[in-house]
C-alpha cells in the first residue's frame, strides 16, 4: 500500500480558507455527546470491589469522566492536516492526550478489575475502543463520520456495550 501526502496549500497559512461545518455536524456531535454520557453512567453504575483498590476509584471516576470529555469534546476541526512544511500533522479530534491515555489504559486495567464478569470486562474494552475509535474517525475523516454516519454507527456500537444486563441498549435506560 503506498501512502502520499496532500498538497501542500499555496500561499501563506493565512490563506487558508475558514473552517465550515459539515452538514449535520450539530446533530451528529450532539448524539455522540449523549451517547458518551450514556456509556459513562453505565461505568459508574458497575458493581465496585469488596475493598477499596486504585483500580475500583479509577473505573468509578477517572475513566468514566474520560468518555464523557472525549464524546462530548470531539471537533471536527482538529482534524488531521498537513502543515506549512508539507509535514502531515495528526489531528486530535477535539480531545486532548491525557483523556485519550486514560482511554488507552482499559485494557491494562481490566485483568486488575477481578471483581467484574467476564461480559462486564468485555463491554468495557468495547466502550473504551468505541470512544477512541470516535475520536480518531473524527480527526482522521470528519466528512465520512458525519456524512455517511460512522460516527453514528460507532455511537450505536458504544450503546449496546453500554446497556444495561439484560437491555437491547444503553437507551433503554
Amino acid at each position: 500500500m503506498t501512502i502520499t501526502r496532500p498538497p501542500v496549500p499555496a500561499g501563506p497559512s493565512d490563506d487558508v480558507p475558514p473552517y465550515e461545518p459539515w452538514a449535520g455536524e450539530d446533530e451528529a456531535l450532539a448524539e455522540a455527546a449523549v451517547a458518551g454520557r450514556r456509556a459513562a453512567a453505565w461505568v459508574r453504575s458497575l458493581p465496585g470491589p469488596s475493598a477499596s483498590v486504585p483500580v475500583g476509584t479509577w473505573l468509578a471516576g477517572e475513566l468514566p469522566a474520560a468518555i464523557e470529555a472525549a464524546m462530548g469534546g470531539l471537533d471536527p476541526e482538529e482534524r488531521d492536516h498537513v502543515d506549512e512544511g508539507g509535514a502531515v500533522v495528526d489531528g486530535t479530534g477535539g480531545v486532548d492526550a491525557a483523556t485519550m491515555e486514560t482511554l488507552s489504559a482499559v485494557p491494562r486495567v481490566i485483568p486488575e478489575a477481578v471483581w467484574l464478569t467476564p461480559d462486564q470486562q468485555v463491554r468495557l474494552l468495547a466502550v473504551a475502543f468505541a470512544v477512541t475509535g470516535s475520536v480518531r474517525l473524527i480527526a482522521n475523516d470528519p466528512g465520512g463520520a458525519i456524512l455517511h454516519g460512522l460516527l453514528a454507527r460507532l455511537c450505536a456500537v458504544l450503546d449496546h456495550a453500554a446497556r444495561p444486563d439484560g437491555a437491547e441498549s444503553a437507551r433503554d435506560l
